[in-house]
């Protein structure tokens, strides 16, 4: 997708839920841009979910209706796979690996820890919308047990104070600097 379709719809993701008229315009431009691709499907809700941040239950007939499919097979397809949301989720996704390497290498007190640190639950987001915890069944770094994901990064050998410190990053809102104070916002 072009930049200024990406920058357009980036308002909506931060504001967490999209008006029933955005979702239509951002689908539109996705289906004209990738309905005629082979096996277009999941390339269309990868992109839905990218520019709204989760895929809405309204988008699935518009989508249906293009590729000449039913409401429930796109809608099978959204709840098959885990990566999909059909919920708005926070700017941040920390996921958490709860594989067997994890696991044994301290994971449970981390994913304790993410909980009570965020007062969250999986699949839960905060109440500025900054944050979404969910859960993943593996990362594939598992010589570095354990590890989290916030968006394309991965930290492996995470405990409680690293994961206080990326979610401290991840919540502190650079500042605007000018050297004209009439300028600062």
């Amino acid at each position: 997708m072009t930049d200024a379709n990406t920058q357009g719809s980036e308002q909506a993701k931060a504001q967490g839920l999209a008006n029933q008229a955005e979702i239509e315009s951002v689908v539109g431009r996705i289906l004209v841009e990738l309905k005629d691709i082979p096996g277009p499907l999941l390339p269309i809700l990868h992109e839905v979910q990218h520019q709204l941040g989760y895929v809405p239950d309204s988008s699935l007939p518009i989508i249906g209706k293009a590729l000449n499919i039913s409401r429930a097979e796109v809608h099978g397809v959204v709840t098959f796979y885990h990566h999909f949301s059909s919920k708005p989720r926070g700017r941040h996704i920390i996921e958490v690996c709860r594989a067997e390497s994890c696991q044994s290498m301290g994971g449970r007190d981390l994913e304790a820890h993410a909980k009570s640190a965020l007062g969250l639950d999986w699949y839960q987001t905060t109440m500025d919308k900054e944050i979404t915890l969910e859960p993943v069944f593996c990362l594939g770094n598992c010589a570095c047990s354990p590890a989290i994901r916030v968006g394309d990064e991965v930290y492996g050998r995470m405990d409680a104070e690293q994961f206080d410190e990326i979610v401290d990053e991840l919540r502190t809102v650079p500042l605007a600097f000018s050297a004209n104070p009439a300028e600062v916002k």
